[in-house]
């Protein structure tokens, strides 16, 4: 059985979001975990990372094992600037 590994920061986000997006967010994230391929693998300093598009929102997240953890979750817009930084703080620190 795969497991969801979600940064105690990630969770405090999607708690404070609308409804429907959660529901969204729940139903993606499941399908993933029942072991479907989705989501888009990401390229070049985003590479071993992965996005999933849940409307105008994508998961960033990466398989660690049996594990799925999520990296990231936001709008299209600046997400994946967003994760290019915390990766890169991350591989300095």
């Amino acid at each position: 059985m795969r497991r969801l590994k979600v940064p105690h920061e990630i969770a405090a986000l999607v708690r404070t979001m609308h409804p429907e997006l959660k529901r969204k967010l729940r139903a993606a994230l499941g399908s993933v975990l029942s072991g479907s391929a989705s989501g888009k693998a990401l390229k070049d300093e985003l590479a071993g990372l992965r996005s999933l598009r849940v409307g105008r929102y994508r998961v960033i997240y990466r398989e660690a094992g049996k594990d799925l953890e999520i990296v990231a979750i936001g709008p299209r817009a600046r997400i994946y600037e967003e994760t290019y930084r915390a990766v890169r703080k991350g591989a300095k620190g």
